[in-house]
């Protein structure tokens, strides 16, 4: 096999990382892992603002997170994590140092009509980074809403994070299956809606993701495996996907898949 990708991983500001997710990832046999910013806001926070809406005005940490992935031996590659209130001048001097674009109306409480939003969006699609966006119950924040921004950036690609936020979102996935620069990430949604991602999106528009440290990786790897999709579909949701859009070339996987 060749080397599995996972496509949502965070860095959280600590001092045992990367060396545990690299050490994580070694026990999965994941190969390579595209990686945010991680503990920006508490959890309790987090959901609260999923649930009722706010905006939490906070530095997601940029450029610690590209150091650490300097110290990955080219394994661990960093997405900048953009505040549109406050980064598109940063995002923009320093897109060359990155490898996708995330922003999250979760946290920083926008909606994806922003300008700001677009200004983002312009410069990822400039640097041929994906951008990669959770979707929310709210209105401007919906999956319709990112079909809608995806169709006015045709040249930039935009990865559907979580495959919505509810774990079952079939509606989601009507929404976008006929946008083809969206794909979706298969991080903590069930099994059926990971499987119906794959048919009704194809599997050349899924990709594998583990949302660590607060999924772990064999669960995810155990919900791939249990879709009993055909060893050329698995190839390309497990790595080949992410490889094509992160411009990554093929090598053999740091160890064997459990």
């Amino acid at each position: 096999m060749t080397g599995v990708v996972d496509f949502h991983a965070r860095l959280a500001p600590d001092a045992g990382e990367p060396a545990r997710l690299l050490a994580e990832m070694d026990r999965a046999g994941i190969d390579r892992a595209a990686v945010s910013a991680g503990g920006l806001i508490g959890l309790d926070r987090l959901a609260e603002q999923i649930a009722r809406g706010g905006r939490a005005a906070v530095a997601a940490g940029n450029d610690r997170v590209r150091a650490q992935c300097a110290r990955s031996g080219g394994r661990l590659l960093p997405f900048f994590f953009a505040d549109p209130v406050t980064d598109i001048e940063t995002y923009g001097r320093q897109a060359a140092h990155f490898r996708g674009l995330e922003i999250s109306p979760a946290v920083h409480g926008f909606r994806l009509d922003d300008p700001a939003v677009s200004e983002l969006v312009g410069l990822a699609a400039a640097a041929g980074h994906p951008v990669y966006v959770v979707t929310l119950a709210r209105p401007g924040t919906r999956p319709d809403d990112l079909a809608r921004l995806a169709q006015r950036f045709p040249a930039a690609t935009f990865v559907w994070g979580h495959c919505g936020h509810s774990a079952l979102e079939f509606d989601g996935l009507a929404a976008l299956a006929w946008v083809p620069n969206i794909l979706a990430e298969t991080s903590g949604c069930l099994t059926v809606t990971a499987r119906a991602a794959v048919s009704r999106l194809g599997p050349e528009r899924v990709l594998f993701g583990t949302e660590y440290p607060l999924q772990h990786h064999s669960v995810e790897l155990a919900k791939l495996a249990a879709l009993g999709l055909e060893p050329a579909d698995r190839e390309l949701v497990l790595g080949g996907n992410a490889r094509r859009l992160l411009g990554e070339p093929d090598r053999a996987t740091a160890g064997e898949v459990r």
